[in-house]
């Protein structure tokens, strides 16, 4: 029995990518893109017509950018598929803006297709479209030079954070160090099965949609 191809969402407002996209995706059969949106305005409407599972979000839009088109998809009710943003610079920075309001992750246009593939499959199985180096760096930047916590919400996420149980706080403090489920399952003498379970009931609490979230969570909440 054959699983059902994963939806796919393009936006983005030059309609030469788009096109690349679609072309570049079509050659995996277990993807299907099932619309295209020109602007962040336009998609609130394509999510609730199409239901995507994945949506591949540019940055810069002329009406409604890409981090405020996320934003809305991460606080919408009901479904809410997954975002990766895409940039033309891995160095943006607006990408920890982005993965703030609630990305996955984030692609640069010229990633390789088989790559961008790879990335829309992980982000469909709830996935971080981040490889551990870009994660620890971006999650360093929010830490501590690019990005600095003000006080308030260094509180904030203290907050939060505390509204998890012990395990689930471990669990998630070894997300933020960039470790895989199976790491963290040998740092913690967990199964692989009890780390996703701890990830899954730590996003569920704190109304989250992945972890990429709930590491800078961590990061914001730790001690200096």
């Amino acid at each position: 029995m054959t699983s059902d191809p994963i939806r796919v969402l393009l936006v983005d407002d030059d309609a030469l990518v788009r096109t690349g996209l679609r072309l570049m995706l079509g050659g995996a059969p277990e993807l299907v893109v099932v619309g295209e949106a020109a602007d962040g305005a336009d998609v609130a409407d394509a999510v609730t017509r199409l239901r995507p599972d994945v949506v591949l979000m540019d940055v810069r839009m002329p009406l409604l950018d890409g981090i405020a088109a996320t934003r809305g998809i991460t606080n919408r009710a009901g479904h809410r598929p997954a975002v990766i943003v895409l940039t033309t610079f891995d160095a943006d920075a607006t990408v920890v803006d982005a993965l703030r309001a609630g990305a996955a992750g984030f692609l640069t246009k010229h990633t390789p297709p088989e790559r961008i593939v790879d990335a829309v499959q992980r982000a469909a199985a709830g996935e971080p479209v981040l490889s551990p180096t870009v994660a620890r760096a971006l999650m360093d930047r929010v830490a501590t030079g690019g990005d600095p916590p003000v006080d308030a919400r260094r509180r904030r996420a203290r907050e939060r954070f505390a509204l998890l149980t012990e395990r689930e706080r471990e669990v998630a403090l070894a997300v933020a160090a960039g470790l895989s489920n199976a790491d963290i399952a040998s740092r913690l003498f967990l199964s692989v099965g009890s780390v996703k379970a701890h990830i899954s009931s730590a996003l569920t609490r704190l109304d989250m949609t992945n972890r990429v979230q709930l590491a800078l969570l961590a990061h914001d909440a730790g001690d200096d």
